[in-house]
């Protein structure tokens, strides 16, 4: 028997996560891990019990005087800006005159001990004097509460598209909020250095803004406040900008104090202090022709933004590009607008707004179908983008490369979708009560930050002479597999080894000025800046390694540990000669690589621009089975071939396929986060509010990556994978109204909110059986 070759490469073979085996053993890392520094101090924060409402008085006298309280800050305690906002300075750090929903912090107490600063909390007195909230979407518009101002793409005459319509509806589409659930909640260890300075250790997706926004707070450099992240517990958009403001908290108390301070949120603290993803209301009106090509789409958008701006309006807009989804609209017209009310401030959830949109046009196409009497895959099959002139989206981007019809293709042949369905409706006419839905739905989802400057990245790359190396970059590792990604890239290019590698903590002191780990980027964005720094250096060692080998330096080759001729493999030496040999030669063994990406803009104010480099392609067919007595559901099966261009690492990306399918599955299905008339979060730990468990993912999981399909002006070829699966959980809603349809009338089209409860399916179900 010939023993396998061992791969000339890291690239594009399966590989463990790098920290796999620590998280599973527990060596792992992360903030509430890392042994506690000598005179640690705790911070609890206080909040707000009220929606909205005035401050009458703050008093943290009798607080102080509790045992093991060591300070009370309010806001007048913040030597520079008390503001936390992102984007516009519209989210006080603690509350002054008035609080606007309950949850919002408006002191800090910080002690020795948790008990010591619970008790602090209690005896904070702060008086305050109730005002009218408002909790809903609805509200927000009578009352004309907006975040942003009106945003519109239009292309076509949609007037004209709907007067020609066979088939022309209206509607509405409401999609619910989602906790982030991240198993680490929010946490902050803050560490008072020399002359004024701070080390923070946090768990966020965005160290560099954590640290500007943190110097703003305290007045001072962002050269006087060092952050590191030794790894997240979880983020999906939840750390992006909501850790800043625990974290400058923590940060504050260590300059007063000149101790290390902690700040960390228990599960409860975290659900109600914190955001969500964006409830969408959308309303449309749209028109079809009797075979179902989409002749016009009028639709208008509105996201719950909560309390503060956030990133509210680069969400609405992705929610707003991603309205599409798959297909070419030829006459279409998209307003939107951010809706202010007094709630948590919502935040960036994995898709950033496009599964809102793709929520919305989905629907649209099972509504469509419904009423028309056709298979809905036929409908979806009939309007995907396509040749010239059916590539160029509402917002006037060319659709290049468009591989859904392939991706579909070749998904119906795999899953036997045809045969399927067929099944499905010959068990559902002999069945009364228990009933099964089929459905294949696809994603395209445009990759690269919508605001355009945030697409660059920086990594800096550490050879020692003994061979070894050492990776920083600017991306953050939340357990999706980057630093694996980047450790591949980084080997493939010295032609070393992974193992010879660290991947290092994420530090704004060894990569500045960086973006969030976000807009499903990480890779593409820092792989060209690790390979950037990686070919600086071969191109040093390259002359060192042509005169110990006596060849010219064309002829040098680094791989599998070994520098070689490539006219005579013989003739090598090992890698880690040669970077000592470069040492001896007083050859720099270190350097920095930068990366952004080229030519995407997008003018806001016209609706038209390039916002994205390229876009992810997948599709999945869901099978579900339902009872009509009780509402409650299960996935019998899933079928999902995805497009990830030319995996870096297939087994990371199989995991991301799976995990965000299943997130998008409670999204769709489980997760509904629910607010009472107070304003009080009445979902806010695992008790009331449910995601997936093991039980939930399908009996029967088949996951593909789209072969033979890589992409060009990305890193080796690959696609990003961090967002784009979510969005194939919406096979799942569409089986369901499939189900739910077959307890009704042929040409009935089915009502059924989201989330797919077992309730809002019941109420379904009963309203399909008296159409």
């Amino acid at each position: 028997m010939t023993a396998t070759a061992p791969a000339q490469t890291p690239l594009h073979q399966p590989a463990l996560h790098e920290s796999g085996l620590k998280h599973t053993t527990g060596e792992a890392r992360y903030v509430d891990d890392l042994p506690a520094p000598a005179g640690l101090l705790v911070g609890q924060v206080v909040v707000s019990p009220h929606a909205r409402a005035k401050i009458l008085r703050r008093d943290g006298a009798k607080a102080r005087a509790v045992p093991g309280v060591h300070a009370v800050y309010f806001a007048e305690d913040v030597p520079g800006l008390n503001d936390v906002g992102p984007v516009v300075h519209d989210e006080p750090l603690f509350a002054t005159s008035e609080v606007q929903f309950l949850g919002q912090s408006v002191a800090l107490v910080v002690g020795e001990s948790y008990e010591a600063c619970r008790a602090g909390v209690k005896a904070v007195e702060v008086d305050y004097q109730p005002l009218p909230a408002i909790l809903t979407i609805e509200a927000a518009e009578s009352a004309g509460a907006w975040l942003s101002e009106p945003h519109v793409m239009e292309r076509g005459d949609v007037a004209l598209g709907l007067r020609s319509a066979a088939l022309r509806f209206s509607g509405e589409v409401r999609t619910g909020a989602q906790d982030h659930f991240y198993l680490e909640t929010q946490v902050t260890l803050a560490l008072p250095e020399e002359g004024g300075s701070l080390r923070l250790l946090s768990s966020t997706q965005h160290p560099s803004e954590v640290q500007a926004i943190v110097a703003h707070v305290l007045h001072l450099g962002r050269h006087q406040v060092t952050v590191e992240v030794p790894r997240m517990g979880g983020g999906f958009g939840g750390k992006e900008t909501q850790a800043a403001p625990f974290a400058a908290m923590a940060a504050l108390a260590a300059l007063k104090l000149q101790r290390p301070v902690k700040v960390w949120l228990n599960r409860d603290q975290d659900m109600v202090q914190t955001g969500k993803r964006h409830p969408f209301r959308c309303r449309f009106e749209a028109g079809f022709s009797p075979d179902g090509a989409l002749l016009a789409l009028d639709a208008f958008l509105v996201a719950d933004g909560g309390f503060s701006t956030d990133l509210s309006k680069a969400i609405l807009d992705r929610g707003m590009f991603h309205s599409d989804n798959a297909y070419f609209l030829p006459n279409v017209r998209l307003k939107g607008l951010v809706a202010k009310t007094n709630l948590p401030s919502n935040t960036a959830f994995r898709g950033f707004g496009g599964p809102q949109g793709m929520a919305l046009i989905e629907d649209v196409m099972s509504r469509a179908a419904e009423r028309l009497g056709l298979d809905p895959a036929k409908v979806r099959a009939r309007n995907f983008y396509g040749p010239a002139p059916r590539n160029v989206t509402p917002y006037h981007q060319e659709v290049k490369d468009c591989r859904i019809e392939r991706v579909w293709q070749e998904l119906l042949a795999s899953s036997d979708y045809a045969a399927r369905r067929a099944a499905v409706d010959a068990f559902n006419r002999g069945s009364p009560w228990l009933k099964r839905g089929l459905a294949i739905t696809p994603v395209k989802f445009g990759i690269s930050f919508t605001t355009s400057f945030l697409n660059q990245a920086g990594a800096y790359v550490v050879l020692y002479a003994d061979g070894t190396a050492q990776l920083n970059h600017g991306g953050t590792e939340m357990g999706q597999g980057l630093h694996t990604k980047m450790l591949a890239i980084a080997a493939h290019e010295l032609g070393i080894a992974p193992e010879r590698i660290r991947a290092m903590t994420t530090a704004t002191d060894k990569v500045p000025n960086t973006s969030a780990t976000a807009a499903s980027s990480g890779s593409d964005l820092n792989g060209q800046a690790v390979k950037q720094a990686c070919e600086t250096l071969r191109q040093r060692l390259t002359p060192v390694a042509a005169q110990l080998l006596q060849v010219s330096e064309a002829e040098v080759t680094f791989a599998q540990g070994r520098v070689f001729s490539s006219a005579r493999p013989e003739v090598a030496v090992p890698f880690e000669k040669v970077t000592q040999e470069a040492y001896l030669k007083q050859v720099s063994l270190s350097a920095a690589g930068y990366y952004r990406t080229p030519d995407i803009s997008y003018d806001r104010a016209k609706g038209r621009g390039k916002p994205f480099h390229y876009f992810a392609y997948g599709a999945a067919v869901s099978e579900v089975e339902l009872s009509g007595l009780t509402g409650e559901h299960r996935l019998r099966r899933v079928d999902i071939l995805h497009d990830v261009g030319a995996s870096l690492v297939p087994t990371i990306d199989l995991g991301q396929v799976e995990g965000g399918f299943i997130q998008g599955l409670g999204w769709l299905t489980c997760e509904e986060v629910l607010f009472d008339d107070k304003g009080f979060l009445r979902t806010h730990s695992p008790d009331t509010y449910k995601i997936p468990a093991f039980g939930d993912a399908p009996a029967d999981f088949r996951v593909k990556l789209l072969e033979g399909a890589p992409q060009p002006d990305v890193i080796h070829g690959s696609k990003a994978v961090g967002e784009p699966p979510l969005m194939l959980a919406l096979s799942a809603v569409a089986a369901l109204r499939h189900a739910v349809g077959s307890f009704g009338r042929a040409g009935a089209e089915v009502e059924l909110s989201m989330p797919c409860t077992p309730e809002a399916v019941l109420r379904a179900v009963e309203r399909a059986r008296a159409s």
